[in-house]
Formats: C-alpha cells, sequence, structure tokens
C-alpha cells in the first residue's frame, strides 16, 4: 500500500470529485448549470459564443486560482492541528 504522499503526489487522490460524488445538491446545481448554459448558447450569435467562452475560459481559472488558495490553507491548517495535538503545551 501506498503512502498518502505517493497518492497525492501522483495524482490518485481526487477529493474534489469525492464531494460532488457523494453530495446530490452539488450534482443537481452542475446539472442545472449546463442546462442553462445550453439554453443560452442556443440563443447567442458565433461572436457572443465566442465571448461566453472566452467568460467561462476566465471562470474557470479564478475557480481553479481560489480552489487551490483553499487546499493549501487548509492543508496548512491541518498541519498545524496535527502540531498542537502532538506538542505538549500547558491548557490556557
Amino acid at each position: 500500500m501506498e503512502s498518502t504522499i505517493t497518492e497525492l503526489w501522483y495524482g490518485n487522490l481526487h477529493p474534489d470529485e469525492q464531494c460532488m460524488e457523494h453530495n446530490p445538491e452539488i450534482k443537481n446545481l452542475v446539472r442545472l448549470m449546463e442546462r442553462n448554459r445550453s439554453d443560452l448558447a442556443a440563443t447567442l450569435t458565433d461572436r457572443q459564443k465566442e465571448t461566453l467562452e472566452k467568460y467561462d475560459d476566465a471562470a474557470a481559472e479564478l475557480s481553479a486560482i481560489v480552489e487551490r488558495q483553499i487546499f493549501r490553507r487548509g492543508f496548512r491548517l491541518g498541519g498545524r492541528l496535527m502540531l498542537e495535538t502532538l506538542v505538549d503545551t500547558p491548557d490556557e
């Protein structure tokens, strides 16, 4: 069995996907977004579709940046919690 760190390094762990797999609320929202985007795209001119694609690209890039920052902060918080758990400090 590989270590968790090794599995994370090789990209075998996908906590973001696991959250979506088991959350019907997220699944429903994704389906709604896809349906609404499809309906909207069907009414647009080619130029408007190009603008929408650029918007989608920028939104995806922003989302990736925010998700990465949240992951890093959460990972660091988890590390700090573990340190506090392992280090014997007097009660405050």
